[in-house]
């Protein structure tokens, strides 16, 4: 029994030991995230979705997907707080490849998880960005080749969501959104950490050099297949990513599965299944894996 008290006490502080040190890596990462997260939802939040209702009356035809793309990189909303904006665009006559740029970038990347990236170097900050804009680039294309004389989404029963911002004084306001901000991502980032710590302690450098190293396709299929059912939050992942980068996986399995994650994130299907169909729901996944191992072969073949 002592021997195996022990053993335990001594696994508890390797784990520690990888737990505190990464915690301090990215702790600030998170904070600052947090914090130009709330200051974007809270007061640009308005203006990002007016200039995109905005694009409605411009006649760009299909290069209106690259603005749509940015703006939904800059929109601070989840899936869930998107799709009823989306529909409210629908209804002021938003083009539907528009639509599907500006919710697909929406669904990958915010700009809180562009400072929680930052974490994993400049170089895997610069590949999530840049993939992430090209994948609702390509969404979009995708819904304007085949989708151009019928309507891709269905968006009967969303309605625009209740704003908690609302509160008349700002920094209150802003306050009051930071917190949800620390409440929602917490156990994620902290839950991350330990499965981090865990991998570090148990799993082999050399296995995740095998699987997910070098320039082969099969770690870029792998990462991005892992992406499905691993990914919960962006701020959860990062700690993950982290040091599975620093433990040899390649930047574009990196990359796959940082398309794969949040794009199948299971709240995130849940409500694009409704907007879509089952058909439509099919190609959309379809659409991630493609995009996501593509994405991840041409950055190993670039870097």
């Amino acid at each position: 029994m002592t021997e195996l008290f022990t053993v335990l006490k001594r696994e508890f502080i390797y784990i520690w030991y990888y737990f505190e040190l990464q915690f301090r890596q990215i702790f600030w990462y998170w904070v600052l995230g947090m914090l130009i997260g709330s200051l974007i939802s809270v007061f640009a939040k308005d203006r990002i979705h007016g200039i995109f209702a905005g694009m409605r009356n411009r006649k760009w035809g299909i290069l209106g997907i690259l603005p749509a793309s940015i703006l939904g990189i800059a929109s601070p909303l989840c899936m869930y707080g998107t799709i009823p904006i989306a529909a409210s665009f629908r209804k002021q006559g938003m083009r539907e490849d528009w639509l599907a740029a500006f919710m697909m970038a929406s669904i990958l990347l915010n700009p809180q998880l562009i400072i929680y990236s930052a974490a994993l170097g400049t170089e895997a900050l610069i590949v999530r960005i840049v993939s992430c804009f090209l994948c609702g680039c390509f969404a979009g294309l995708a819904v304007h080749l085949f989708y151009r004389d019928r309507e891709f989404f269905d968006f009967s029963g969303f309605e625009e969501r209740k704003s908690h911002d609302t509160h008349p004084n700002r920094l209150i306001r802003y306050l009051l959104n930071f917190l949800r901000n620390v409440k929602a991502t917490g156990p994620y980032f902290l839950f991350g950490i330990l499965l981090s710590a865990l991998f570090q302690r148990y799993v082999p450098q050399d296995i995740m050099v095998n699987v997910f190293g070098g320039n082969e396709a099969w770690g870029v299929l792998m990462a991005a297949t892992i992406g499905v059912p691993l990914y919960a939050c962006g701020g959860g992942t990062i700690p993950l990513l982290q040091q599975w980068l620093l433990d040899g996986m390649s930047l574009g399995s990196a990359a796959a599965f940082m398309i794969t994650g949040p794009a199948t994130k299971i709240t995130n299907l849940g409500a694009l299944k409704i907007t879509m169909g089952w058909k439509r729901f099919a190609l959309y996944i379809l659409f991630v894996m493609a995009f996501s191992c593509m994405c991840g072969i041409v950055v190993n073949l670039a870097v």
